[in-house]
């Protein structure tokens, strides 16, 4: 035993000698040559429940659905598609009407791994008001983050238990259409489709049938008397539709051959004159649904497409009722009534158009691609508003039995309204412009005087030719002398007179003069002055802005003094700036609502006013300068539009233009304004007016011009133009006056 006591002794004995040894041992116990940092203890913080509701619902708030079921808890999605999920929301919101909804927390609970948050939803609907419920919203924490354990009753508490929410519509009747006498332009009423079957046709009823057809619907008789000869017997040959009144003589007299079929519709009245303008109506397409589905339309309506019917939806379909409940699919019971409203009548619109002077001004086109606009000059009412080709939007309304025939057959850019979308180079109306711009820099004046020849040239290695040598050259081509007042150069002239003869080279050499003067914008500017190259403001249709540029040369600038180059307008700006130049220089904005009333009687919602948008920078004696060369333009005998306005009953002012278009025949413009004054009880108006790809427009614009002047008058046209009666068919003129010969409407 005491050998083994010795033994534990040496051992030990060793072990403290080597602890306290300083060389290659064990470092002493307790020592260290660097201090230990203290322990660092991370405490990550819960997720916030309340964070995650709210990102639901502002997800929900926008219809993002993706967003708000990656939100949801593994059960929830593996029980419910992302498609379902959607589905379910969507149609809720739909079917409430529900166009927003607002969120209040109210309080939460929150556990280690599961939360559940109160909440308040307001739901604001189109049809029932607003919907208030409280709800109380489960989450369970995933891997980290709060996701939502979702089911129907977070929409609406009663749409648990797989119920869901059906609206029974109210839909007042749409509203009409009027224009400023009070006449119908739209409205819903029986009407009639008429056809001609060729085969029922007799040679008795041929001439009865083909004047009653041109009296109704405006067909050309020989026209349709060829195509009469050309259908097979017994298949149909669409012409027009008509209201029962409308109608009422040709359904009496009855010619063999011709048929119709009744049928119950909105509808457009005198054959749709005015379809450029009031636009028509359509279903609602799918892209669209839901929108219209959220302010309270049941969704199969028919709604306004363009033009008035589009801008005046919210006054002519009025308010939709509706009765929301909850129902049991399953049974179709319903379970509960959540809310209710009842209809509201739809308001009557009424038009600034006369649909006589509409009517006519249609008429005049006739044959031609083209435009005109008729303003009051001192309110900027707009009284027409023609687009030729047009369209008549009887044909898009699915009850008439011609619509799908006559869609098929639509003239190509009939739908475009080119009175207010149509861009053109003005042309030397454009002079008008050019003019006052020159005056205002001070660098011409009224005695101004240049002597007008055929040629300009200070333009290096470029020969500008008025428009008097193109005449002179056609008459030497025709074996005659240049010796009449169109084809011999203008000699010397003053500015206005300059105007009255649309002197081409006068401009150019006010172009120059202004670019090399440090004065390159002057007429830009001017022209933007005028109202061009933006919006006219009209609100109440769809519209082109045009184009002025800035000039980049010297070409540019005289280009541009003629209404050359890249000058673009639309026909409505040139009749807005016509009016200014009447009225003295006040530019208001085009209207074509007069007055919005309800059907009831009761006071208007919407009345007329005249909205000045802006004066012409023009000092009062040079406007008068201006104003003066305009009548002149009509009343000298060397005037541009002397010939064709010559007899005219009432005093006018205006300026013809011809602009060049690129390729083919020239454009025809007619700008001017009447000057009678309150001795015809009728306000002056202003009248734009152009014909595409026609010719001069001394010869084509100009006696347009005048028949919408006298219908505005004296109720119809009271001469025929040189080129064929107003409603065609339209003639082609021998030269120089000769007499014309008659050839196919184009």
């Amino acid at each position: 035993m005491k050998f083994f006591r010795w033994l534990n002794l040496i051992v030990i004995a060793t072990f403290l000698s080597a602890c306290g040894s300083g060389g290659d041992g064990l470092l002493p116990i307790g020592t260290t040559d660097t201090p230990l940092p203290p322990p660092v203890v991370t405490v990550e913080s819960a997720p916030d429940p309340n964070v995650a509701l709210a990102t639901y619902l502002d997800a929900y708030k926008v219809d993002d659905y993706n967003a708000m079921y990656s939100l949801l808890s593994k059960v929830t999605q593996d029980a419910l598609p992302l498609e379902e999920f959607a589905r379910r929301n969507r149609d809720a919101l739909n079917n409430m009407s529900a166009g927003s909804f607002d969120y209040e927390v109210l309080s939460s609970l929150v556990n280690p791994y599961s939360a559940e948050i109160a909440y308040k939803v307001t739901y604001h609907t189109a049809l029932v008001g607003d919907i208030q419920r409280e709800m109380i919203a489960r989450f369970a924490l995933e891997n980290g983050a709060w996701r939502l354990q979702w089911d129907d009753s977070l929409i609406l508490p009663e749409l648990a238990s797989g119920n869901v929410l059906r609206m029974d519509y109210s839909i007042p009747s749409r509203g009409n259409i009027y224009d400023r006498n009070g006449d119908v332009v739209v409205a819903q009423t029986d009407a009639y489709a008429f056809s001609i079957i060729p085969g029922n046709v007799t040679e008795e009823s041929l001439p009865i049938l083909l004047s009653e057809v041109k009296r109704l619907c405006g067909n050309d008789p020989e026209e349709l008397a060829q195509e009469i000869a050309n259908t097979p017997a017994f298949f149909p040959i669409p012409l027009c539709e008509a209201s029962e009144q409308e109608s009422e003589r040709i359904r009496s007299v009855y010619p063999a051959g011709l048929q119709w079929t009744p049928y119950n519709s909105r509808f457009y009245f005198d054959r749709g004159t005015s379809s450029n303008i009031v636009g028509y109506t359509q279903f609602i397409s799918e892209e669209n649904l839901e929108r219209y589905r959220r302010l309270g339309y049941r969704g199969d309506e028919r709604v306004g497409a363009t033009g008035i019917e589009g801008w005046a939806e919210d006054y002519l379909a009025g308010q939709h009722g509706g009765t929301l409940y909850v129902v049991n699919p399953a049974t179709g019971q319903i379970v509960t009534r959540v809310g209710e409203s009842a209809p509201k009548p739809a308001d009557s619109v009424y038009l600034t158009i006369d649909d006589n002077l509409q009517f006519y001004a249609q008429q005049a086109l006739t044959g031609f691609t083209g435009a005109a606009v008729v303003i009051e000059v001192e309110t900027g009412r707009v009284l027409a508003m023609a687009s030729s080709p047009g369209f008549d939007a009887n044909i898009f309304e699915p009850n008439n039995p011609n619509s799908q025939s006559q869609i098929a057959e639509l003239v190509p850019g009939s739908l475009l309204n080119r009175a207010a979308q149509g861009q053109y180079p003005l042309g030397s109306v454009f002079k008008i412009i050019t003019m006052a711009a020159g005056m205002e820099s001070g660098l011409f004046v009224p005695e101004t005087t240049y002597d007008c020849q055929y040629t300009w040239t200070r333009l290096p290695d470029q020969i500008r030719y008025d428009w008097t040598y193109q005449h002179c050259q056609d008459r030497l081509a025709a074996g005659q002398e240049c010796n009449s007042s169109d084809s011999t150069p203008s000699g010397l002239l003053t500015l206005s007179e300059g105007l009255m003869r649309s002197c081409n080279p006068f401009f150019w050499e006010i172009g120059y003069t202004l670019y090399y003067n440090d004065r390159p914008n002057d007429i830009a500017n001017m022209a933007r002055a005028f109202g061009l190259g933006q919006p006219t403001g009209i609100g109440q249709i769809a519209e082109e802005a045009g184009q002025i540029n800035d000039p980049q040369s010297d070409i540019d600038e005289v280009n541009q003094a003629i209404g050359q180059g890249d000058v673009l307008v639309t026909p409505l700006q040139v009749a807005v700036f016509t009016a200014a130049l009447a009225n003295g220089g006040t530019l208001y904005r085009p209207q074509l609502v007069e007055k919005i009333e309800p059907v009831d009687g009761s006071a208007a919602t919407q009345v007329f006013k005249p909205e000045a948008r802006g004066t012409l920078p023009i000092q009062p004696f040079r406007l008068e300068l201006i104003r003066d060369a305009m009548r002149d333009v009509v009343s000298n005998p060397r005037g541009t539009a002397n010939f064709r306005l010559r007899g005219l009953q009432i005093p006018v002012a205006g300026k013809t233009g011809t602009a060049e278009s690129g390729s083919g025949e020239p454009h025809a413009w007619f700008a001017g304004y009447t000057m009678a004054g309150e001795s015809t009880g009728l306000p002056d108006i202003a009248i734009a007016v152009v014909i595409e790809n026609i010719g001069e427009g001394s010869d084509y614009a100009a006696p347009v011009f005048r028949a919408i002047v006298e219908t505005y008058y004296f109720g119809n046209p009271q001469s025929r133009p040189w080129f064929g009666p107003i409603g065609g068919p339209l003639y082609t003129p021998t030269p120089f006056g000769g007499i014309p010969t008659e050839t196919p409407r184009p």
